[in-house]
């Protein structure tokens, strides 16, 4: 912890150098996007997309989950991503699903979560589709669970598409939804194309 501290100290000291760079944030924020990734440690969206302060909006869950949408049930998620959309007029949303991811592995392969009943009921509750499916015995095999991560990307964009907020700024052509796969080992990112239904390099 100690580093991190000594990084933040430092950084506020760099920041004060720079008030041309940081005091008009105190005026708002006019994020391009919205980037929905998971919580891992690993995936920095900033890192990979090398956006500023103010540039993008994010919403962090375990599994780059996005719950289905539920009328009269709020959630943080369906929060973040009304306000991103309604409010702050973003005009895409990116998915990133990531290799070796936790979340997706645990599914694919039905481990038994009881120790952590907290994951275990977050992923019973929103991914009740792709765990209730019968995973293909190759995304069982994948160490990195890419095929896995990849479709569940798919369905997580599909969830989004629910979304009033996101259906009304898409039927006026104001908002683009985005499904990338990032592989943590070597920094590469891929992109979902419709016209191939193929994830390819960006």
């Amino acid at each position: 912890m100690q580093p991190l501290i000594d990084h933040a100290r430092s950084f506020s000291r760099r920041s004060a150098d720079r008030p041309d760079e940081f005091a008009p944030l105190a005026h708002g924020q006019s994020p391009q996007a919205l980037f929905i990734t998971c919580s891992d440690s690993r995936v920095i969206p900033s890192l990979i997309t090398g956006a500023r302060p103010g540039e993008l909006f994010e919403l962090r869950t375990a599994g780059n989950i996005v719950p289905p949408y539920a009328p009269g049930l709020p959630t943080s998620e369906a929060a973040t991503i009304e306000y991103a959309v309604d409010v702050l007029g973003v005009r895409d949303i990116v998915v990133c699903g990531h290799s070796h991811c936790g979340a997706v592995g645990a599914l694919v392969r039905r481990e038994d979560l009881t120790a952590v009943p907290a994951v275990r009921d977050w992923l019973a509750h929103t991914t009740h589709e792709s765990a209730s499916a019968a995973w293909p015995a190759a995304y069982q095999d994948d160490p990195a669970v890419a095929d896995a991560v990849r479709h569940h990307v798919l369905t997580q964009l599909l969830r989004l598409r629910s979304y009033p907020c996101v259906v009304r700024r898409r039927a006026s052509g104001e908002l683009r939804l985005h499904g990338w796969f990032y592989e943590v080992h070597t920094g590469t990112v891929l992109a979902h194309s419709q016209d191939t239904d193929s994830f390819t390099a960006l």
